[in-house]
């Protein structure tokens, strides 16, 4: 496919501050690749003096592959994540911020460990200081730039001032154990570029011309560090599209974008508006909703591809009912059109949505998978192998001793490791090195020594065979001399046989990293487990039904996609309604879902739905009110299933099953005194006709329609 005009401009552009709007499905990554292999073949630019960064593996190794493809083994540049390039710098410079170069990275799992230490240290209740909670500031105030002294000094509430406690003694712990969280990676090179100028003039002048890709995505610290980077040359391009900026929870700020002309004088902007991915009435769709936002540059997406079907709108009675249509259209269309299951996806706004799906797909044997849920280095057997692996690679690394210490149950008790953790802190060691001084610590018993020294052998004997034994035969090797192994073949249930399974198929990853990293060290591999993220695993050809929420969907495309709970309350998020930044945000999500989709868009939304302990009455989200009538498809047919027994004996009358005439299910209306509301059931006929409407405030009336003085809308 040839680039056109717009994309051929943004490719031979290249010197000086660049802003691409790149709309949804526009080509944005052909344009960077073919930029990149414009700038090494034409203008002859060396190809380690660039830097493409973008957000997940996913897309940096797609990036790489498709450079490759146009250059061969030319393709010599860095093309990473913001927190892979900011590990590859670190790594370099550890000793200027006091790490030592085989640093470990702390994933959520070990991050939420070390806070409950913290907290324990600090004998705070959880109940008071919520550790997710405290994690999530943590991570806001490094997304911000923000040490501990600096939390502390900027407030004198008690609340926040006990989080900045917090905050510091798990900074000290992770210094004490070489170890770094996601949020140090960006703050710790920051940090490392503006206390050494020589540092950064050095990558200045490595990195001759930048681009970052989802540049509407990126927070502070990242904003920081790109104009750290840029400042000398100049030569910055940013790809993004502020219609799909959906992050702010996690620092993101789509002022970056907004605000790139006025950071970067001189900037030339091209916008990217012909779409390649979807149909032009889900084009229309998705613009009819986004159209509604304030705060956006503003972009006319267009398509040559065809007009495709409407959109359709299904109103379920439940959240059963919805599950059911959304399978059985599943499968009728791979009956009757010989679709396969990955041809669809499932979107939802909140994880809780996804059992109903669960358990239909389940009671239909069709195959899927969650995406989201428990990745795979964070289930507890790999985790524990890995942190043997850990505590090989770096001998301070507290976190990873503790857990597999007395993992499998080898007799180290707690009394025992809090009296190995006291001479250690004693003695201001590592508690790896106090291990194995376990004879000096008087407090111990003989059988207390003996256990100790004999863990602490085993770690000396796998540590000097790092160099000498392939990975996966090294891990083998700790399975198996561990007793982890044979611990779970004694337990002979169907959970150890999975677990088995897994350690199998963590072998099978080491084989296949040590075949395309022949040069891979333990390090590189437990940084990579790090980094995965929660779909740069997603495989199209497993022939499964994906689910995930809808942020999990940014930048995944689907031949057919359902976008499920589109009502007030859930989706725009109730939290958002009350705020218009926030639902601009949804908003935005919304627009996201939509532009996923390249052949069928379907929207559903339930009459009831049981949410947070009960049964809510949910009216239909206001985004479906923003997409043009005649992109839609209304009307609601009965489903292809027959009635299951476990339903409630009343129900709500489809509208299908209503003559019609006169006020239906579904419909909004508005009443004089309660305003607007949605008709949720009818009963009776002619002048005798009662119905339920359900109001925004909250309100249930049931009213004779004859003297309502009711408004259809």
């Amino acid at each position: 496919m040839q680039l056109n005009p717009q994309q051929l401009e943004a490719v031979y552009h290249t010197d000086g501050p660049l802003l691409i709007l790149a709309g949804a499905g526009s080509g944005k990554t052909r344009v960077i690749t073919h930029r990149i292999a414009h700038l090494i073949h034409e203008k002859k630019v060396t190809p380690w003096n660039i830097l493409a960064v973008t957000f997940t593996n996913k897309a940096a190794e797609e990036m790489r592959n498709r450079v490759t493809a146009l250059l061969g083994n030319r393709a010599e540049i860095w093309v990473s994540t913001f927190h892979s390039s900011c590990v590859r710098i670190l790594r370099k410079n550890a000793e200027r911020i006091g790490y030592s170069p085989d640093f470990v990275i702390y994933d959520d799992a070990d991050q939420m460990s070390l806070l409950k230490s913290c907290l324990d240290e600090l004998k705070i209740a959880e109940r008071a200081f919520h550790p997710r909670a405290v994690l999530s500031r943590i991570d806001g105030a490094k997304n911000q730039l923000i040490d501990p002294e600096k939390y502390l000094s900027s407030t004198s509430d008690f609340f926040e001032r006990r989080v900045g406690e917090i905050y510091k003694l798990y900074q000290e712990k992770l210094f004490r154990s070489n170890a770094l969280d996601f949020g140090d990676l960006l703050m710790k090179t920051v940090l490392l570029f503006e206390g050494h100028p020589s540092v950064l003039n050095h990558y200045q002048d490595l990195f001759h011309y930048i681009m970052v890709d989802e540049y509407q995505d990126t927070n502070l610290a990242q904003y920081r560090l790109i104009r750290l980077l840029a400042e000398k040359r100049k030569n910055l391009c940013v790809v993004g599209d502020d219609d799909q900026s959906i992050y702010a929870w996690r620092g993101a700020d789509i002022n970056n974008i907004l605000s790139f002309e006025r950071d970067f004088p001189g900037t030339c902007v091209i916008r990217l508006e012909q779409n390649y991915r979807s149909t032009q009435r889900i084009l229309k769709a998705a613009s009819g909703v986004i159209a509604h936002n304030f705060e956006r540059k503003g972009k006319t997406l267009w398509t040559e591809n065809e007009e495709g079907p409407k959109l359709l709108v299904y109103t379920a009675q439940d959240e059963k009912d919805e599950a059911r249509f959304v399978v059985a259209e599943i499968e009728r269309f791979c009956r009757e059109e010989g679709r396969r299951y990955n041809d669809f996806a499932i979107f939802y706004r909140t994880n809780a949505q996804s059992r109903t799906f669960e358990d239909e797909f389940r009671k239909k044997k069709v195959p899927y998978e969650i995406y989201g849920g428990v990745r795979f280095y964070d289930r507890k057997e790999v985790k524990d192998i890995l942190a043997y692996v850990r505590i090989l690679v770096n001998f301070k690394d507290s976190l990873s001793l503790k857990r597999i210490i007395n993992t499998p149950t080898r007799g180290i008790g707690k009394k025992t490791v809090e009296l190995l953790e006291g001479y250690a802190d004693q003695h201001d060691l590592p508690l790896r090195e106090a291990l194995s001084q376990a004879d000096a610590i008087n407090e111990l018993s003989s059988g207390q020594k003996q256990k100790l020294k004999e863990f602490s052998g085993n770690l000396d004997r796998w540590f000097h065979q790092i160099k000498s034994l392939k990975l996966s035969d090294l891990v083998k090797m700790i399975i198996e001399e561990s007793g982890y192994g044979e611990d779970l073949e004694k337990q002979e249930t169907v959970e150890a046989e999975n677990r088995l399974e897994n350690l199998q198929e963590l072998l099978n990853v080491l084989e296949d990293f040590a075949r395309t990293n022949p040069s891979g060290s333990f390090s590189d591999f437990l940084e990579q487990a790090a980094l995965v993220g929660d779909t740069d695993n997603w495989d199209p050809a497993k022939g499964m039904v994906p689910m995930m929420t809808l942020h999990l969907a940014k930048g995944l495309e689907f031949l057919n996609v359902f976008l499920v709970g589109v009502e007030e309350g859930l989706f725009p998020h109730a939290r958002s309604m009350e705020n218009p930044v926030q639902l601009e945000e949804e908003r935005r999500l919304c627009y996201v879902g939509m532009t996923r989709a390249k052949r069928r868009l379907f929207l559903t939304h339930a009459m009831r739905r049981n949410l947070y302990g009960g049964d809510q009455y949910p009216m239909p989200s206001r985004f479906l009110e923003e997409i043009p009538a005649s992109e839609l498809d209304r009307s609601s047919y009965e489903p292809p299933f027959s009635k299951e027994e476990d339903e409630p004996a009343f129900s709500y009358e489809s509208e299908s099953q209503l003559p019609d005439e006169g006020i239906r299910i579904g419909m909004q209306v508005r009443h004089p005194a309660f305003g607007v509301g949605v008709v949720k059931k009818r009963e009776g006929r002619g002048e005798g006709q009662k119905i339920t409407v359900y109001f925004q405030d909250g309100r249930v009336k049931t009213l004779m329609v004859k003297f309502a003085g009711l408004e259809v809308l």
